[in-house]
């Protein structure tokens, strides 16, 4: 019997052992590991979609009037793809540029090449009442300096030397056009200008039909 309780007793500490064995690992397993909270941080940097500016915000966009808008298609018109004029000058650059005050206009349309080695360019202006001589004089002073510069790409020298400067009651245009005169050029500089005069004269006859028909 005694053998019984002792065996007993014996098996009873040896399962104590075990548990406090295993709780002291778990404990000790416990105190390695780590547990980091997670924070969440909300960016400050717009989305492309949130940061985009609409075409119709963006700074500099020149909207041509219907009135311009309909000149620059006759000539267009008229040019097809020999209209090489490909951006708009901004008010802001005009006096800098031509030497046009935005006091000295009612309605504009100027545009230039975005590649320097390229000069044809188109501005007509709708000027305010007595302010058709300051424009035009402002015009020739452009075209003067043009004529003057002798840095200017050979190939443009023609084209610049063809350029008008044209008066139809308001409206002063200055046209520098003729687009691609290489063909011409191998001709000499007088079939450069003469290509150029005509691509002018076309251009001047439908900006003149089209300022006419709007009045």
């Amino acid at each position: 019997m005694k053998k019984i309780v002792i065996c007993g007793m014996a098996a009873a500490l040896m399962l104590s052992a075990t548990a406090c064995g295993d709780k002291k690992t778990e404990n000790n397993d416990n105190k390695g590991t780590t547990t980091t909270p997670t924070s969440t941080v909300e960016s400050t940097v717009p989305s492309t979609e949130e940061s985009s500016v609409p075409e119709s915000q963006v700074p500099g966009e020149v909207i041509l009037s219907e009135e311009m808008q309909a000149v620059k298609d006759a000539v267009t018109g008229v040019l097809g793809e020999e209209y090489w004029p490909n951006t708009t000058v901004p008010a802001e650059m005009l006096s800098g540029s031509f030497g046009i005050a935005s006091e000295m206009y009612d309605d504009i349309l100027a545009e230039t090449p975005m590649i320097s080695t390229n000069v044809d360019t188109l501005v007509v202006v709708k000027a305010k009442e007595g302010q058709v001589d300051t424009v035009k004089a402002a015009l020739t002073a452009y075209r003067d300096a043009l004529v003057a510069d002798t840095l200017q790409y050979p190939m443009n020298l023609g084209k610049i030397q063809a350029s008008q400067i044209e008066t139809f009651g308001n409206y002063v245009c200055f046209v520098q056009l003729g687009g691609s005169a290489v063909d011409a050029a191998d001709q000499g500089e007088d079939a450069v200008i003469e290509k150029c005069q005509e691509a002018n004269k076309k251009v001047l006859d439908a900006i003149s039909e089209t300022v006419t028909a709007t009045k």
